[in-house]
């Protein structure tokens, strides 16, 4: 292939697509640069395994530090395990890419995007989803494309497309916008409360960018002469489809429509008349085609059977605008709320229940050392003070599996609940404390990460937290015949599985806070996008009202077993000074009290206890070593040894200074053991700080009015 470079411009910002240069052996691969910042993705197909009835698409992202002119840390001092922000990048790609791939389709594909340069700007996540599909054109690959991605902020009252990072985290939207050329096919945004008309816009913004990226694409297979394939699926045997169909739809509809049973009554029914057609085609002779047709292929029943139930629901669904479980098309389960369900040794936790789906959420309240720090990956964030984490055990839905380290489904659901909740957290300065909270998924049939949003915020307010808003979160559906669409509010499992979009969406009473949307179709309109925003909004309000009947505001206390913090500022010019050699100065402090202190570049030292009394003793000892004396000033103190040639006196918690045994008396004083003794209370005044920092003292020439108020600051009567 003959090297050939593309460019398009958006607001100034060039993408640049160089095809023909690497990577010759594999299927399609490209070259994408943004700025400084470029990604390398390859495409590879290969032949299908038997036995595998689904599309084996294995996406990888790779972020390499030498992007940004780093080693990695750690003993080997190569790059580990990946970071959450990979895995995340890697399902941000893989989620419009996959169902742009024919349904028929059983070849492995493999996509691999590696970050080989950064500028530390322009962020390569949209820059990857787009290399993606020009990979899977150049590899010849049947695919419904071309696919493009671009990133939407909001500055003030203007949309930029591909903003950089600092434009992101000074506006109010971070959205991620793919499409192909039937319409929006995926959606992903964190925002700060934004109404509904907004995101809208920005979808749709959006949409035209990636318009212009999908005819850049066009025109860059036609220079190469490469036409968009279009393969024709392999033939199917109607015979055993035929036969699955007369046998069962009657009684797959009969159960369908018992919208009395629950979920685990509906699916043995279900599995029951599979079963019961398998053993009828199981004792067929060899010779019928039935037993023909289905050959060496275990699943095949299975298979058809899924196929008619989808057919029959999603039917049932545009044609009676009934669900399986008796619902209208926006109507939302029955919901439960508990607060305190753990005992306060956890420092607040809820549970949110909706329909079937069950989730537990419990929040800790931790220091300012237990951020979590963001070391090895190319992101410009150094650590994260919100953790979110997801958890969803075999149980939840009456499985037996093993149980390993999270997955990227766990890795994105619970990044999607962090997402809403970051912009209601309240600010550093406001409440210091470093917050992890944990969804446990007790039960699941649909929605659990917003079922996780809603669980967390509650726990949250358990936990004392003064969140700026509480957000709720719901799950719309979509059923999408011809021209006949449906959109469904707080879809179920059922309705996930067999319907064609999941469309995450949370935000509070003001405005949304997060959504995500992933298609199983391959696009859809801006008219319907905005229906189904418009929807959810209706959605999220009812559930916040039944939330808030649990519990109305973030309570006013916090668990008596959360840690206590205190902050103050210090000069840095005495963080040194606090620390002391080695430490020495700092670890005297935690002995004395018992606090944890925590001293950030800028001055600001957090203290942290497991009482207020401790925290405060600590935060006088800090604040006594770093304040600025100047002479003249007085204060309360108590003598801690003599010498021959005066006393030493600690005035304020870590600051000591010597009287000379000329300035202990207006007299003539021959001994100081005369006058004063160790553990005597005095009132002192600094006479002067020499060169070298020590401090002299004196207890001449201190006015009255200057000694009482030294007595009351230090709370002498």
């Amino acid at each position: 292939m003959k090297e050939l470079e593309k460019s398009i411009s958006f607001d100034g910002r060039d993408i640049r697509l160089n095809v023909g240069l690497l990577a010759p052996q594999a299927g399609g691969a490209v070259l994408i640069q943004s700025g400084d910042t470029a990604v390398f993705v390859t495409a590879t197909r290969s032949q299908g395994r038997e036995g595998v009835d689904f599309l084996p698409l294995l996406v990888d992202y790779e972020e390499r530090l030498y992007a940004a002119g780093r080693i990695p840390g750690g003993f080997l001092r190569r790059e580990g395990r990946p970071p959450e922000k990979v895995t995340l990048t890697s399902r941000l790609i893989d989620r419009p890419l996959r169902p742009l791939f024919p349904q028929w389709l059983r070849d492995d594909i493999q996509i691999v995007a590696t970050t080989l340069s950064t500028d530390e700007q322009i962020p390569p996540d949209v820059l990857a989803v787009t290399g993606a599909s020009v990979a899977v054109l150049l590899a010849g690959m049947p695919f419904h494309g071309p696919m493009a991605a671009v990133r939407v902020g909001l500055v003030g009252d203007d949309f930029i497309i591909n903003p950089t990072y600092s434009e992101i985290k000074q506006g109010d939207l971070d959205l991620v916008v793919a499409g192909s050329p039937d319409g929006i096919i995926m959606v992903e945004a964190g925002a700060n409360q934004l109404p509904e008309q907004d995101i809208i816009e920005a979808i749709d913004f959006g949409y035209e960018a990636a318009c212009d990226l999908i005819q850049a694409q066009r025109e860059l297979m036609a220079d190469l002469g490469i036409e968009l394939v279009v393969e024709e699926p392999p033939p199917a045997d109607p015979t055993l489809e035929n036969f699955i169909a007369a046998k069962a739809s009657d009684d797959i509809k009969q159960v369908l429509s018992n919208f009395d049973q629950d979920k685990t009554t509906r699916d043995n029914a279900l599995d029951a008349i599979e079963a019961a057609i398998a053993e009828e085609i199981a004792q067929l002779p060899e010779e019928d085609p039935l037993r023909v047709a289905v050959g060496e292929q275990t699943k095949a029943v299975g298979n058809i059977f899924k196929s008619v139930t989808k057919k029959l629901m999603r039917r049932q669904i545009v044609e009676q605008g009934v669900r399986v479980d008796g619902r209208s098309l926006d109507q939302v389960r029955p919901i439960s709320c508990r607060v305190s369900l753990l005992p306060k040794r956890v420092h607040g936790s809820a549970l949110f229940q909706r329909g079937l789906t069950q989730v537990l959420s419990a929040v800790t309240l931790g220091t300012p050392g237990d951020a979590q720090e963001l070391a090895d990956d190319l992101h410009p964030e150094d650590e994260k003070r919100y953790l979110h984490h997801y958890n969803f055990p075999p149980y939840s839905t009456g499985e037996t599996k093993p149980m390993r380290s999270p997955g990227r489904r766990e890795i994105g659901h619970g990044a999607l609940a962090e997402r809403a909740l970051v912009p209601v957290l309240p600010s550093k300065d406001q409440f210091p404390y470093v917050l992890r909270v944990v969804s446990e998924v007790l039960s699941s049939n649909g929605s659990t990460s917003m079922g996780s949003v809603c669980g967390s915020t509650l726990a949250l307010m358990d936990a004392g937290v003064p969140i700026l808003k509480p957000v709720s979160g719901a799950a719309m559906g979509l059923i999408k015949e011809g021209d006949e669409v449906r959109i469904l509010t707080d879809i179920q499992g059922i309705e996930d599985f067999l319907g064609d979009m999941d469309f995450k969406v949370a935000g509070t009473d003001s405005g949304i806070t997060a959504l995500q949307m992933d298609m199983k179709i391959t696009g859809l309109s801006m008219d319907t996008v905005a229906k189904a925003i418009h929807q959810a909004k209706e959605a999220r309000l009812h559930i916040l009202q039944e939330m808030l009947k649990a519990l109305p505001e973030p309570r006013q206390e916090l668990s008596p077993y959360a840690p206590r913090l205190v902050t103050i500022k210090i000069d840095p010019e005495f963080i040194g000074m606090v620390i002391g050699p080695g430490g020495k100065t700092i670890k005297g402090i935690t002995e004395e009290t018992g606090a944890k202190i925590d001293i950030e570049d800028d001055g600001t030292v957090t203290v942290s206890a497991g009482t207020q009394e401790q925290a405060q003793r600590a935060i006088a000892i800090v604040s006594g070593m770093t304040r600025k004396l100047s002479p003249g000033d007085v204060y309360a103190g108590r003598v801690t040894r003599i010498i021959p040639i005066g006393a030493f006196v600690e005035f304020l918690p870590g600051k000591e200074g010597m009287i000379h045994i000329s300035q202990i008396a207006d007299y003539r004083v021959g001994k100081v053991e005369d006058e004063l003794s160790v553990g005597d209370q005095v009132i002192i005044k600094v006479r002067e700080i020499d060169n070298k920092g020590r401090i002299n003292l004196t207890r001449l020439n201190i006015h009255p009015d200057e000694a009482a108020a030294a007595k009351a600051a230090a709370g002498i009567s």
